[in-house]
């Protein structure tokens, strides 16, 4: 399914999306298949699937823990792509991993393996959209989205540039610093909202954590709250995992609509 289709799914039900973070093979290839069924059972619009990396530098203590779990249990490009091919449900998929591995395996086969699998979209945080040509052709090709951030200090000139690039949603990195749950909203949300003018669906990331700060987040114009590290530490905690997990994802898709 395309990420603008689903956002047109919601813009009809007057609904805001909720987008699900979780990284691939932690705690294993099999399990993960079961906490995106619970995600989207819960209300998941989107789920994000991260593709572990050894230096995830956009990453917080959680993720980076979540990343190092999932490589040490075995994950890889090729059981990556694997294991999104035989993920079945009815919401996009996004690719979220570093550049280092697209590079390696090849910047036409990443995009060409992310449309095979049923991957629509991309985020590569350590990516600059300046460099990002080669990668943006190889996505446009194969019906992928190439999904740029901005954040709080992006100037005036290069959010537009990075505007025009992006495809999907945009992603709103709503404070400075890695990912990772917080105790409120950044101040600087709903400057950097008001600052993006935008057809392209606007999502706000880091820091968001539970039902309160999400609705805040809808509140200041938002069109989609991404929720990682909440759903990552439940993972880790290896208590009740997928029923924990569907009902966080029912309260936070409760603040979106």
């Amino acid at each position: 399914m395309r990420i603008a289709d689903k956002f047109a799914e919601l813009e009809k039900r007057k609904e805001k999306a909720l987008i699900a973070y979780v990284c691939a093979g932690d705690p294993c290839a099999e399990t993960t298949k079961e906490i995106v069924h619970a995600l989207v059972k819960g209300g998941a619009d989107i789920v994000e699937l991260g593709l572990p990396f050894s230096d995830p530098v956009a990453d917080g203590p959680t993720i980076q823990a979540a990343s190092t779990r999932a490589l040490k249990a075995g994950m890889n490009p090729d059981l990556y792509f694997e294991m999104a091919s035989s993920i079945k449900e009815s919401v996009p998929l996004v690719c979220m991993t570093y550049y280092n591995l697209i590079y390696k395996r090849g910047i036409e086969k990443f995009a060409r393996d992310c449309a095979a699998s049923g991957i629509t979209g991309m985020i590569v945080p350590d990516l600059p959209a300046e460099e990002s040509g080669e990668l943006q052709e190889a996505c446009r090709k194969n019906g992928v989205d190439l999904i740029f951030l901005v954040t709080p200090v992006t100037t005036g000139s290069r959010m537009e540039h990075i505007l025009d690039m992006t495809s999907g949603f945009v992603y709103i990195v709503s404070r400075l610093g890695v990912t990772g749950e917080r105790v409120d909203v950044a101040g600087s949300t709903s400057n950097i909202l008001d600052r993006i003018h935008t057809n392209v669906p606007k999502a706000v990331g880091f820091g968001i954590s539970n039902k309160e700060q999400a609705a805040e987040v809808i509140r200041a114009g938002a069109d989609a709250v991404i929720v990682g590290s909440a759903f990552v530490n439940i993972i880790a905690s290896g208590d009740k995992v997928n029923s924990r997990i569907e009902e966080l994802a029912s309260q936070l898709k409760e603040s979106c609509r």
